[in-house]
């Protein structure tokens, strides 16, 4: 995408967030931002093929690229590894631009035929937050690690949509909540680990899925690999 057509894409953006709140990530929205630009009806097609869908798509990968922006502002040398998961996920919350889009936004992704797009963008900001904060797993943890924080994510993102504290603190506290009750899980885990019987199960179950290889290349779907040892 050359400059002049991310310039048009992010006026057009901007110009559907303001019918969002009242039309929803919908045709309608769509073409009223077409409208407010000033450009040609095909101009915008060409940059959002899918109409509003993309727009949305584009709306919620705009929170992620500030989030990583913020994120790689802060100093985290301080903090614990969990912390630090907190704190990315309270700053892409706190990047929104607007509740009301956020919310638009999770109803359409609820929408069936819309729904593998949305778990693709949780995924995706899953993804960015874990790369961000230099993971190097290279196995089956890639994925779940991913998986886990899109549940977490998913999960406090519906939460902060009906929270009306101060400051969403009831937010941030239910986030911390979350992530608590993963590091009990890892700690279920590394103890199941250290008994006679059940650890040598686990050690072998975790041999077999050390083959499992993340995807060598960044794409849109969730691909994975599994190596045959020689």
């Amino acid at each position: 995408m050359t400059d002049i057509s991310r310039d048009i894409a992010t006026e057009l953006l901007d110009a559907a967030l303001l019918h969002v709140p009242f039309d929803g990530w919908s045709d309608a929205a769509f073409r009223a931002a077409i409208r407010d630009v000033d450009i040609a009806p095909a101009v915008a097609r060409g940059l959002f093929p899918r109409g509003a869908i993309d727009l949305a798509v584009a709306f919620h990968r705009r929170g992620d690229d500030a989030m990583v922006a913020a994120l790689e502002g802060r100093d985290l040398s301080d903090l614990k590894f969990r912390d630090r998961v907190a704190l990315a996920v309270r700053l892409r919350i706190e990047a929104v631009e607007d509740k009301e889009a956020v919310r638009r936004g999770v109803t359409l992704f609820a929408l069936p035929m819309h729904a593998a797009e949305g778990a693709k963008l949780i995924w995706g900001t899953a993804d960015r937050i874990w790369t961000t904060l230099g993971d190097t797993s290279r196995d089956i943890n890639w994925y779940t690690k991913r998986a886990t924080l899109s549940g977490v994510y998913s999960s406090t993102v519906l939460y902060w949509l009906g929270d009306d504290s101060l400051d969403s603190q009831a937010t941030w506290a239910f986030l911390d909540r979350r992530i608590d009750d993963v590091m009990q899980v890892e700690k279920v885990k590394a103890q199941v680990r250290k008994a006679p019987v059940l650890g040598k199960l686990v050690q072998n179950a975790e041999s077999m899925l050390s083959r499992v290889k993340p995807p060598k290349a960044r794409r849109d779907d969730l691909p994975g690999g599994w190596t045959v040892p020689r």
